[in-house]
């Protein structure tokens, strides 16, 4: 059977990354989490104390350890779902902290970043069968992808979906500094000059606020065999 590329895109918190992990798991594609990437970057930032006192990026300190910031992703077989490594670290539980959330977008519009996690993404899809999530897949890593999706909510939705999420992970938080984050977020990302937010030209939009998880998995699951069975027509 041919093999593709799926490029789901979105806003913050609209459960793509779920989505996107679910769909690869069921069609053995290989999954990766572009946002994971960025929130790793942001980890490792923090830790170094590579922001200003004035919360901005001290860029020229970052491009100087880019090199030395290794992100790779492995599965973990109890659960059978792949996890972020940073320099060989498990890190997977720290990226998703309200911390990491609050700086990721400063993180994510910076070009070196970008040109160095892009170049590692354009590198995982050579061989297709894979399913990406983020925010630019299907415009500026895989704009060739046979299959673009762009998902959204709404900021309430997403808040609580969001809230609910890191509560059920044992992580303090609170719903409307939780809000107040998605829509700086969607702000930031939407805005940004490099590699801006943006539904592809040929992205089929699902909005999610509504569906439940079995819904939205049926409904993705339908893309993808009318975009394989296209292609066999073909």
């Amino acid at each position: 059977m041919k093999k593709i590329i799926i490029a789901i895109d979105g806003l913050s918190s609209c459960g793509k990354s779920t989505m996107a992990k679910n769909l690869a798991k069921e069609i053995s594609y290989l999954y990766v989490d572009t946002g994971a990437m960025y929130r790793a970057v942001t980890l490792y930032a923090l830790r170094h104390n590579l922001f200003n006192h004035d919360g901005s990026v001290n860029i020229d300190a970052l491009e100087r350890h880019i090199n030395h910031i290794n992100i790779t992703l492995h599965l973990n077989k109890s659960t059978g779902q792949p996890e972020t490594y940073l320099n060989g670290q498990n890190v997977e539980h720290e990226i998703r902290s309200m911390e990491v959330s609050e700086h990721v977008c400063l993180i994510a519009a910076i070009s070196a970043v970008r040109h160095a996690l892009v170049s590692q993404q354009k590198a995982m899809g050579k061989e297709k069968g894979i399913v990406m999530d983020g925010r630019d897949i299907g415009t500026a890593v895989f704009p060739q992808a046979e299959l673009k999706i762009f998902v959204t909510a709404s900021p309430a939705i997403r808040a609580q979906r969001r809230y609910d999420e890191l509560k059920s992970k044992g992580i303090q938080a609170d719903y409307n500094t939780i809000l107040k984050n998605i829509e700086e977020r969607d702000y930031l990302d939407s805005h940004r000059q490099l590699s801006p937010l943006r539904k592809a030209t040929s992205a089929i939009e699902l909005d999610n606020s509504q569906l439940t998880m079995e819904e939205q998995q049926n409904w993705l699951l339908d893309q993808f065999n009318k975009t394989i069975h296209s292609l066999y027509r073909d």
